[in-house]
């Protein structure tokens, strides 16, 4: 990170510790609607116009190793797979025949030099071109070429892969604009996938996403854990478009290291600034991590029903070599599982409260604008004339969004071929 975005991190963490009240003329927020999380009409409305026409992180270069590596995706109900291809590019394809709709793989992930149906026996290769099926004489006119398998925009930062069913959006180095530029800080074609896990929660995905905007409940549910080192009230929060933010929370005592990364290796060129503050990053609408030049952790938040949903978390660092997963590791993992399960433990409780008549709106203050921003960009992308009127969030923080970053020269990626 640049000296002089440093030196405004600092500057409005020295504001915010300091200040008695919001800035100046920031305005007050109307309450959010809790039908926006109980409403089954705005539930579709999401789903259609935010979930499947954005980026979503998807699979590690690690789950791909080899050509013809292939792996089963099926968020968001869409029966998909990706692939390593012979020219060592990663695809994503529909996992759908282009004769009768049978899959064309079955197994939860493995390694094929192509892909066959096991209906009729249409034959893919790694590219998704069709090039062979039986009694092909009886096909009249059948232009092969005009029947590969449907293919998903997918694109990468480093070894994270990212899909976009919606074939004519912004390339995703453009639509994440200073988050892909914070991840490039942590050198992500270097960071290996140490491990990997799936939370089920009783809750509308937003109650969870809203929980990860803010740091107002630390000295609630984290006073044994990240309360003791975290100063809630210095948060520098800074606003992006289409819904992305960030948010650096200093430590309660200067030159304060986290106990738990002792042992650990660093990721090779990574600022060691980053170790010596909480940044966490929200690429828009489901990803949170908080960086580090150990490795960074990833939450990403997955809508189900209305009242479910899940979390997918991941860790990405430096491998250690040779031999089993350190237990320094496995002890870190745990600790980080131990503070998620004190992020989640109101979640269904407060899905109950937002179903019944005793919660009509969610009131929210300055600490939580991440939240407030997250929301106005949905109501974006639904648009404004779709959502009921009941449930619409008046837009007033487009004048807060950051303007400083520039777009930087994206480095090179072995994997982006």
């Amino acid at each position: 990170m640049n000296p002089q975005e440093k030196q405004r991190i600092l500057d409005q963490q020295a504001y915010e510790s300091a200040r008695g009240g919001p800035p100046e003329g920031f305005p007050q927020f109307p309450d959010l609607p809790g039908l926006r999380y109980t409403d089954p009409a705005f539930f579709a409305l999401e789903m259609e116009h935010l979930w499947r026409k954005t980026w979503l992180y998807a699979v590690h270069a690690d789950e791909l190793p080899e050509v013809g590596s292939y792996i089963q995706w099926s968020r968001l109900g869409e029966p998909l797979f990706f692939i390593r291809g012979e020219d060592r590019k990663v695809r994503c394809f529909y996992n759908t025949c282009r004769h009768r709709g049978a899959p064309v793989v079955t197994e939860p992930s493995g390694k094929s030099r192509g892909v066959s149906c096991k209906y009729h026996g249409w034959t893919y290769n790694t590219r998704g071109e069709l090039i062979n099926l039986r009694d092909r004489r009886d096909f009249v006119g059948l232009d092969l070429s005009c029947r590969s398998l449907v293919e998903v925009r997918c694109e990468n930062i480093g070894n994270l892969y990212f899909v976009n069913l919606d074939s004519d959006a912004m390339a995703l180095r453009d639509y994440l604009g200073p988050v892909a530029q914070a991840l490039d800080e942590m050198k992500p074609d270097t960071l290996a996938l140490i491990d990997k896990s799936t939370i089920q929660v009783k809750c509308n995905v937003k109650i969870l996403i809203d929980a990860f905007l803010e740091v107002y409940h630390l000295k609630s549910i984290h006073q044994n854990t990240v309360d003791r080192f975290l100063d809630h009230r210095g948060s520098a929060i800074t606003l992006y478009e289409h819904g992305h933010s960030r948010m650096v929370t200093p430590f309660k005592r200067e030159g304060w290291k986290d106990p738990g990364v002792r042992g650990l290796p660093e990721i090779d060129g990574v600022d060691p600034w980053f170790g010596d503050t909480n940044l966490s990053l929200m690429a828009y609408p489901n990803l949170v991590t908080p960086v580090s030049p150990w490795g960074i952790p990833v939450l990403a938040f997955w809508p189900e029903t209305i009242d479910t949903m899940s979390i997918d978390v991941y860790w990405f660092a430096p491998h250690w070599g040779e031999g089993p997963r350190p237990e320094v590791w496995d002890m870190r993992i745990r600790n980080f599982a131990a503070i998620l399960e004190e992020d989640l433990q109101f979640a269904d409780k407060i899905q109950i409260a937002a179903m019944s008549s005793g919660l009509r709106d969610f009131p929210l203050n300055y600490q939580e604008r991440r939240i407030y921003h997250w929301h106005e960009e949905l109501d974006r992308r639904i648009g404004a004339d779709r959502v009921p009127p009941a449930l619409r969030i008046k837009p007033l923080l487009q004048p807060y969004w950051d303007s400083n970053w520039k777009p930087a020269e994206a480095p090179s990626e072995t994997e982006r071929a």
